[in-house]
């Protein structure tokens, strides 16, 4: 699928941000380079800058530029895996079963409101179930997800891939399976698990909300600490 030219433009300066090419503070190209980059009119590049600028990842300053936005004040402890990359690098087969995929209007969280499509599924590793999955994806972030062979890649595994991400929240809890959960994962109802509850953001924009139950022994967090309490 051909992106329209804006889309293309916001897209390729977002890469360059998140991946690092274009460092915090650095000023952008003028509208006119990069007109002449993408062969486009002042209109497209200013809707592409608008959109990157609602999105927290760069600023425009009046007589002065554009320019890449400092991250706020705040570190991640953990970073967001992707588990079909874990489970391959402890040396074991992974795949992903897709049990469950409809579009819907979500009713709480951060996604309340919005149009999403709602996923649910199990991870495997070598066979033996690890984890029980339900995501919600905002379809007003992610349009494309919409047509996204999500059978063949994880939905968390498509979103790394596609989606920067720019914000996130974990929250960790140990809880009992339901007896729902418990026939996924072919545990005893009420077995140990661990919780992991994420939100993720792209400058102000939700992009997903996802509840994944890690059988015990399963999984682990790791997370380092300095002296001055960065991760």
């Amino acid at each position: 699928m051909t992106l329209p030219l804006g889309e293309a433009i916001r897209r390729a300066f977002e890469q360059r941000i998140l991946s690092g090419a274009l460092k915090p503070g650095v000023r952008l190209p003028t509208e006119q380079e990069i007109m002449a980059e993408f062969g486009c009119s002042r209109m497209t590049v200013s809707k592409a800058l608008t959109a990157l600028a609602g999105a927290g990842l760069i600023e425009r300053r009046k007589r002065a530029g554009t320019f890449v936005a400092r991250p706020r004040v705040h570190s991640m402890v953990l970073e967001v895996p992707d588990l079909a990359a874990l489970v391959a690098a402890r040396g074991q087969t992974y795949r992903f079963r897709l049990d469950r995929r409809e579009r819907a209007v979500a009713s709480e969280g951060h996604l309340a409101g919005q149009p999403v499509l709602h996923l649910t599924g199990v991870h495997f590793a070598d066979g033996t179930a690890m984890a029980f999955e339900d995501r919600t994806v905002s379809l007003a972030a992610v349009p494309e997800i919409a047509a996204a062979d999500l059978a063949a890649e994880a939905p968390g595994t498509w979103l790394l891939h596609h989606v920067p991400w720019t914000e996130a929240d974990n929250r960790i809890t140990a809880v009992a399976t339901s007896s729902a959960e418990a026939r996924l994962l072919d545990v005893a109802e009420g077995a140990p698990c661990l919780c992991v509850e994420r939100r993720t953001w792209r400058g102000d924009a939700p992009v997903t909300s996802v509840r994944q139950l890690f059988v015990a022994g399963s999984y682990e967090l790791l997370a380092h600490f300095g002296p001055g309490g960065a991760a």
